[in-house]
């Protein structure tokens, strides 16, 4: 006898226009299903500035899988130039370890460096009927036939059969549905900021660090990185004559680039352990944050210093860097999360946005197995709770270890002797090429490169 379930219909209700809900919002749009998304902000230009996302196999994954065809080419055309090393430098610029991307067996899923405000962009084209804009989450409620209800601050509510938090790391559906579910910080504090890039700044900078992302490492437990971003756009806007037909075809036809000021430019970061900052670091002013950065960095390498010089104050920010403390296992619900939401992790492994891109399809073939009538709603959302736990976890931890201000690399003594070890650890590498075709390898397929299809229904 067949155990097949009646086919239904669904409804699902998103709380947060982010990389993942928007990615959700395109693979239930795709498959017919009725999808709404409900975002805080007051317009699709508010609450982002032009930063980099490195988008790994992973991402680039499940974006091609859930955006309309055309969606994802026009992604890939607006794209900046993928960097081709992963360097680490000395603060005074000398080499520990350069790592050379090997060759994709599937180049349409390659590394990625895209802006958030231009993934944002093309992520919110073709949503325009379903995403709502000034809609402040404030609670949910369970109805008696099954259903739920999302209310918000402006006295409107929408109802769904499945609600799905994707209001990032400061989630309010995660508060009242996880309220055991904890925030921890980690005793990091950074500042980013980025440089226009021009003539003059890009002469501040090597070919390697051009065309890669460059971490460095400095005394004092403090980091750094370095990042060029180079789109098909000129500072006016208007296409750049190198770049091919098609893709300049995509892009002019594309109505995300007139919400989109992104331009050219060098983006910057520094880090270290809390107590290294002054107890009003985040009521900083750009200009104040800027000088600090100068401060913090005075005995590194004069092109980095000329580099902050140029800076835009009003592009500078602070950062305190929280994450996930995992949970145990919940009973499933008709209330889901993805993303930040439920797995918050340090930009330490670059794999946040990347995550939550996979959280994104997974949720939608499990959605789509419930319509189709293969799967009970509650049976599968706790399926992709299971698999989602199991990998976003794993990557919050990891992302963990490379950022937390307990570790010794920020005590005075025994971190100068550890970065000492390590300089020796990544030159050694450095010059030996098995070991760092190994260590390229372990980088790549943590990023997705080879990973097997495990996110099957």
């Amino acid at each position: 006898m067949s155990t097949e379930l009646t086919k239904r219909t669904l409804s699902v209700v998103i709380i947060g226009a982010g990389t993942g809900g928007l990615c959700l919002a395109h693979g239930l749009k795709r498959a017919g299903i009725e999808v709404n998304v409900y975002e805080r902000d007051r317009t699709r230009k508010d609450g982002l500035q032009g930063y980099r996302v490195g988008i790994d196999a992973d991402g680039s994954r499940a974006l091609d899988t859930n955006l309309p065809p055309e969606l994802y080419e026009t992604f890939l055309a607006t794209c900046a130039i993928s960097p081709t090393y992963f360097n680490m430098l000395t603060e005074g610029y000398g080499e520990l370890l350069s790592l050379k991307a090997t060759p994709r067996k599937d180049p349409r899923h390659a590394e990625r460096s895209v802006s958030r405000m231009t993934l944002r962009q093309v992520l919110l084209t073709g949503l325009d009927d379903i995403v709502h804009f000034d809609k402040v989450f404030s609670h949910y409620e369970h109805l008696d036939d099954g259903h739920v209800e999302a209310f918000f601050e402006d006295g409107t509510s929408a109802i769904g059969d499945v609600l799905v938090a994707a209001d990032g790391a400061g989630s309010r559906v995660r508060k009242q549905y996880l309220p055991q579910a904890k925030m921890e910080d980690t005793l990091i504090r950074s500042i980013g900021g980025k440089v226009p890039a021009t003539p003059e700044s890009l002469a501040l900078i090597t070919p390697k660090i051009h065309r890669g992302v460059t971490l460095i490492m400095a005394p004092k437990g403090f980091g750094g990185i370095l990042h060029v971003m180079e789109f098909p756009w000129d500072k006016r806007g208007e296409l750049k004559t190198n770049i091919g037909t098609t893709d300049a075809d995509l892009i002019a036809h594309w109505p995300g680039l007139m919400f989109d000021n992104t331009r050219d430019y060098i983006s910057w970061g520094i880090w270290a352990s809390a107590e290294k900052f002054p107890q009003n670091f985040r009521d900083m002013t750009g200009s104040e944050l800027l000088a600090l950065s100068r401060e913090m960095t005075e005995k590194w390498h004069p092109n980095w210093r000329a580099l902050l010089a140029m800076s835009d104050p009003g592009s500078v920010f602070p950062v305190v860097i929280r994450t996930s403390v995992p949970l145990d296992p919940w009973a499933p619900s008709n209330v889901t999360l993805l993303g930040d939401a439920i797995h918050t992790m340090t930009p330490g492994r670059g794999v946040g946005a990347n995550t939550a891109l996979r959280d994104a399809v997974l949720l939608t073939k499990h959605l789509i197995a419930v319509r189709d009538g293969r799967l009970d709603l509650i049976e599968s959302i706790g399926r992709y709770e299971t698999k989602m736990r199991k990998y976003g976890y794993e990557a919050v931890l990891k992302s963990r270890q490379q950022m937390d201000g307990r570790s010794p690399m920020h005590k005075p003594v025994i971190g100068r002797i550890l970065l000492s070890l390590q300089r020796t650890m990544m030159r050694t590498i450095n010059a030996t090429p098995p070991i760092k075709k190994k260590m390229l390898e372990s980088i790549e397929n943590f990023r997705g490169a080879e990973r097997p299809e495990e996110d099957a229904i």
